[in-house]
């Protein structure tokens, strides 16, 4: 499955990823038990100021989607491509450049920023990494950033320590914005922020996206969050994409019972609605041993013989609306 085949050609294409952990025993002597299979076979596309959000719970894999895309870690098999091109194996000055146009803002930003610098020197030092300019076009273009995340310059001089929550986060946005960046990866940009706060920052976000025409890859586990900022909606559990589709009409017309359970779980009920509330049984099983035929079929209340044998395939539902379930078809 891959967005570009129904919304034009993509900025950042995801093809066929998988990441394989071997699984270890011993020190010195280390014996090979097995692979965790953290990623496996996850294809999608996400185009200039476009944003597409990344659901599922702890442990399904998004986090290392995420840092496959930003080139932190080396994929097992498959392909991430920026304009076309793989991201994979660069190095040097082609390295550097796609890291400035691939950027990042985590959940914490008090992890992300150094107390010792002023957030000043904070903004500008992929700057001064890049040659940006001089010292004088250093300083207006910090200020341009301040201004931008909707921070005064004169707090240019301030450390971390001196700002809440939200505004670190603000600086931490600024920072990634410095380069000029045409994908920011947001790693739960607002789960660590107050609930006032939280509309603020996702407000600027879609204001920044709309002037700059930036793209984001969304990764979440609030749904709300991703209702409201997202395009495109995958969603993953045990290391593959269930269900995948425009957000507005994912959200409107939920078809895979792990979506429907999360959203039933988390979202509050519509009253124009009659919804069965889905309860799952059991955890979710290990990646080191993942179930056979359909992952989900251990947990899922609709399961039938076949679920067990045959792994689904993504199939279009409508058009950009995509599931793998076999109750779809039977």
């Amino acid at each position: 499955m891959s967005g570009g085949e129904f919304h034009g050609k993509p900025l950042l294409q995801v093809e066929h990823l998988r990441k394989y952990y071997p699984f270890t025993k011993g020190v010195l002597l280390a014996k090979t038990l097995g692979q965790v299979k953290a990623v496996d076979d996850v294809s999608f596309a996400i185009e200039a100021g476009e944003t597409l959000g990344l659901v599922g719970e702890s442990g399904c894999g998004k986090t290392t989607t995420s840092k496959l895309i930003l080139n932190l870690e080396e994929p097992s098999d498959g392909r991430v491509l920026l304009h076309g091109k793989p991201i994979h194996g660069l190095a040097g000055a082609a390295l550097r450049e796609y890291r400035a146009r691939v950027q990042a803002v985590f959940q914490d930003p008090w992890s992300s920023l150094n107390p010792r610098m002023t957030i000043g020197r904070t903004i500008a030092e992929s700057l001064i990494v890049t040659g940006w300019g001089n010292r004088a076009a250093i300083a207006e273009r910090v200020g341009e950033l301040l201004d931008q995340v909707g921070l005064r310059r004169d707090q240019i001089t301030q450390y971390p320590h001196e700002f809440s929550g939200g505004q670190r986060q603000r600086i931490a946005l600024a920072s990634a914005l410095a380069s000029q960046p045409q994908l920011i990866v947001l790693d739960e940009p607002v789960s660590a922020l107050d609930v006032s706060i939280r509309a603020q920052m996702m407000n600027l976000l879609k204001d920044i996206q709309a002037r700059s025409n930036v793209a984001y890859l969304l990764v979440a586990h609030d749904l709300a969050t991703v209702r409201h900022m997202a395009d495109y909606t995958a969603v993953m559990y045990l290391g593959k994409i269930v269900e995948y589709g425009p957000t507005q009409a994912l959200f409107d017309n939920v078809t895979h019972p792990y979506t429907k359970a999360l959203f039933s779980a988390v979202l509050p009920p519509r009253p124009d609605r009659r919804e069965e509330e889905i309860v799952l049984a059991g955890e979710v099983p290990s990646p080191l041993n993942p179930p056979s035929g359909c992952r989900f079929h251990t947990r899922c209340p609709f399961a039938m013989a076949q679920c067990s044998r045959e792994e689904p395939p993504l199939r279009e539902l409508a058009p950009g609306h995509l599931a793998a379930c076999h109750l779809l078809t039977a």
